[in-house]
């Protein structure tokens, strides 16, 4: 007896130790397979510097679909990873419809705030209804906020395979807003101006998602011509240019200057188009226009790093939208056509930029030649599709072309590259030859440096309603959205994180489903094995346990 009460006391003090020793002792164990609930030590920096409470309101809560069951669960289990790092990590999950009292004024509420929800269509009991979903998290701290989109597109995906690629973004998206909130010394960048450049309108939307990571300011070449040398110096206080569509020639000594930009480390994005052509231009009686070389003089420029823009467009049969109108008067119909020269680009996820986007919009894009040139690293981003093929210039193009079907013999000269990220030590184009102006601190090598060059002018252009910037990659004729704004912004981050963050997108995680082909043809079965079985088993053991006592006792 006396032992069996020492053994007690000493399992009651066990257990008060264990419980006290927890309270100080934290540590969790990640069992899956592909360490989906590790996180990197780069997103781990981004909540080290709180000091006070961050709120996270998630909007996953109530009757949902069972994918997003599976969405609401995982950002759970990533916010906890987060809270276990920095204790100052709230975070709470809100129905919208319970605050709202409907589903209308709610999705109006939440639109106003730009939280667009989700319409998912969903299958029970052979029964189809559409539910919406608000698939976003609001984080705040201080006087600070930062939305954060826990669903990601995919053009063509089912629900399922939506929802598991926006499980793989999770780690990425919140760590992403986290260092939003903390970034106090924004790096710089310039938006070149002076050579017939996209116009601002053009590029706000792009602009105002980038100015929450970045300080944006407008740099003109002009003064190159007087002052050269105080225009490089001006240019070196920013930490990346951004050469958005320019349609005017660059002179000597602008190339000059942005050359030694580069050399000294500056960052440098480049869309060009080296044809001359835009879709406004066929609207005309004829429907059909001239296509021909448009002259930057950059040639020169970029053949120093291994790439050559022919000024040729690509045609694809995988292609994007456009709307024209048939048929005269009253009876007019505005139809979606696939257009041929607005390709439609699939990433191959195999590099932080393009890992896990959704489908491109490129219009009269250019195909680029990829130079056999060892001093630089060159990664393509994108490719045409291997239905696709290349248009010599001068070429007429014509609106006619959507009235003839696709002859796939003539989509033979596939997989072009159109955007291509070279990285390395850069040489200036100007090493060995006579120099445009005399510079004082000129510099032939750099050190280690990157540059984005795409053959599509029209990549980073939002289009326009009732003189409003509407959202980058959404099409207002057709109505579909591209994954062309969150290509760029991954680039310029690329471009300028130090840090590895952008690294996290390469992250994969596998995600098991229910087979619902399986659950509609084993219902039954599994109802039964379910619920039958454990009340047969339940008599059974019943059966057997009095046959035992009445054949032990009944003696």
């Amino acid at each position: 007896m006396k032992k069996t009460l020492t053994s007690i006391a000493i399992g009651i003090i066990a257990l008060v130790v264990l419980n006290i020793a927890s309270n100080y002792i934290y540590t969790r164990i990640d069992v899956t397979e592909d360490s989906r609930y590790t996180l990197s030590s780069a997103a781990l920096q981004t909540v080290q510097n709180f000091t006070n409470p961050v709120i996270i309101d998630v909007l996953l809560e109530g009757q949902l679909p069972g994918e997003f069951v599976k969405l609401q669960s995982e950002t759970k289990q990533i916010l906890e990873e987060f809270k276990a790092e920095n204790s100052n990590i709230k975070f709470n999950f809100i129905n919208p419809l319970e605050t709202t009292g409907s589903s209308e004024n709610a999705i109006a509420e939440m639109q106003k705030l730009g939280l667009t929800p989700a319409n998912v269509t969903v299958e029970e009991n052979g029964k189809v209804s559409q539910e919406f979903v608000f698939p976003w998290a609001i984080v705040n701290y201080n006087n600070k906020t930062v939305k954060v989109a826990l669903l990601k597109n995919k053009l063509g995906a089912t629900t399922e395979e939506r929802v598991t690629n926006s499980i793989q973004h999770l780690e990425y998206s919140f760590a992403d807003a986290f260092s939003k909130l903390n970034i106090k010394d924004k790096k710089r960048i310039a938006v070149i101006k002076g050579n017939g450049e996209l116009q601002d309108i053009y590029l706000a939307d792009y602009l105002s998602t980038i100015k929450e990571y970045y300080n944006i300011g407008a740099f003109t070449l002009d003064s190159v011509a007087s002052n050269p040398e105080k225009t490089l110096t001006q240019l070196k206080e920013y930490d990346l240019a951004l050469i958005a569509k320019p349609t005017e020639p660059f002179t000597d000594k602008e190339k000059y200057v942005l050359d030694q930009y580069i050399v000294n480390g500056g960052k440098s994005m480049w869309l060009i188009d080296n044809v001359s052509m835009e879709l406004d231009s066929l609207f005309n009686n004829e429907g059909k226009s001239l296509a021909f070389p448009r002259d930057l003089n950059l040639k020169d420029f970029f053949f120093k790093y291994g790439i050559r823009i022919n000024p040729a467009l690509v045609k694809d049969i995988y292609a994007t939208q456009i709307v024209l109108a048939q048929g005269d008067g009253n009876n007019s119909q505005y139809n979606p056509v696939p257009w041929p020269f607005n390709p439609m680009v699939f990433s191959r996820n195999d590099h932080p930029i393009n890992n896990n986007l959704e489908a491109l919009r490129l219009q009269f894009a250019n195909s680029i030649d990829v130079l056999n040139n060892n001093e630089y690293n060159k990664h393509i981003l994108y490719y045409s599709s291997p239905l696709s093929t290349v248009v010599g210039t001068p070429n007429i193009i014509s609106l006619d072309l959507v009235n003839k079907a696709p002859n796939k013999e003539e989509y033979n000269n596939g997989n072009k590259p159109l955007a291509v990220l070279v990285e390395g030590k850069f040489k200036s184009v100007y090493n060995n030859r006579v120099k445009p102006f005399a510079l004082k601190n000129n510099k032939e090598v750099g050190t280690n440096n990157k540059m984005l060059v795409i053959a599509d002018g029209d990549v980073i252009k939002n289009q326009i309603s009732k003189g409003k910037p509407l959202q980058l990659g959404y099409d207002k004729w057709t109505n579909n959205a591209y994954g062309n704004k969150d290509f760029m912004v991954n680039s310029i981050n690329y471009l300028l994180d130090d840090s590895g963050l952008i690294n996290i997108r390469t992250k994969k995680v596998a995600i098991p489903f229910l087979d619902k082909e399986k659950i509609v043809a084993q219902k039954t079965k599994w109802q039964l094995i379910n619920i039958a079985l454990p009340v047969v088993l339940t008599l059974l053991f019943g059966l057997i346990f009095n046959y035992y006592r009445k054949h032990k006792y009944g003696k």
